[in-house]
């Protein structure tokens, strides 16, 4: 009996040697120091941001058109260079009719909450825009609540009588369009910005009315070509039902 007991020390000793000595000793210094998971760090979510500018707009008057460029150019555009990193997508709109909107110039964009306040902050701070208003230029600034993400998705802003597939790419088309229209404005500040005094706000407004009629001059001119026409070429010369189910080649 004591030989046996002996024996399976033995055995157990050489076993427990091996396993210490082999590959198996690679999982037993694990024992005892497996790492949880860790927890992820929160992440704000995004969404799409509004910031809405309303302009004075007289009965019986056209709208001052020239207003959204000098709006883009000199209130947006350097408030878009400081934060474009955080900014995923952005665009402009621009409408005017005779109801309680009125003649307003929007600029949206999809980022986090903290990143929307940081940009509200800047446009609520700008002299400029604060210039305007007190000159009675431009009424009011609205800013969405930033407390709460309401519109998520990518889609959230797009019309919701399109497809889905156009209504989560149309976003990225849209800013691509802005961005261009914004780069045309500059184009043309820069060249023209050495035969301009622009001093006093009359000069600064007289300086972006000349802007807007060579962006008009340029849509009617070259338009047809360098837009509808590549754009028309991106989707294959295919034809598109314009009105009363008519088909349009640009």
């Amino acid at each position: 009996m004591h030989k046996k007991l002996v024996f399976w020390l033995g055995l157990a000793a050489i076993m427990m040697n091996t396993l210490l000595h082999s590959g198996c000793a690679t999982w037993g210094s694990k024992v005892g120091k497996i790492a949880l998971p860790k927890e992820k760090p929160a992440v704000a979510s995004a969404g799409w941001w509004y910031v809405r500018f309303q302009m004075n707009w007289p009965e019986n008057a056209d709208p001052d058109l020239y207003l959204d460029v000098m709006l883009a150019h000199k209130i947006v555009a350097p408030v878009l260079n400081q934060y474009q990193k955080n900014v995923e997508l952005w665009r402009f709109h621009r409408r005017a009719a005779r109801d309680n909107a009125g003649h307003q110039f929007s600029f949206i964009f999809y980022s986090t909450p903290s990143m929307a306040r940081k940009i509200y902050h800047s446009f609520d701070t700008d002299p400029f825009l604060n210039q305007l208003k007190q000159a009675g230029i431009i009424l009011r600034s609205t800013f969405d609540d930033t407390g709460e993400v309401i519109r998520s998705a990518i889609e959230s802003t797009s019309d919701q009588n399109w497809s889905v597939q156009i209504q989560k790419s149309w976003p990225y088309f849209i800013m691509g369009v802005s961005q261009t229209w914004l780069n045309l404005i500059t184009e043309i500040a820069e060249k023209n910005a050495s035969n301009h005094r622009l001093s006093s706000l009359r000069e600064i407004q007289v300086f972006y009315q000349q802007i807007n009629e060579s962006i008009t001059t340029s849509w009617r001119e070259e338009g047809r070509h360098a837009f509808l026409h590549h754009l028309n070429a991106i989707f294959g010369y295919e034809p598109v039902i314009v009105h009363e189910k008519q088909f349009m080649k640009f």
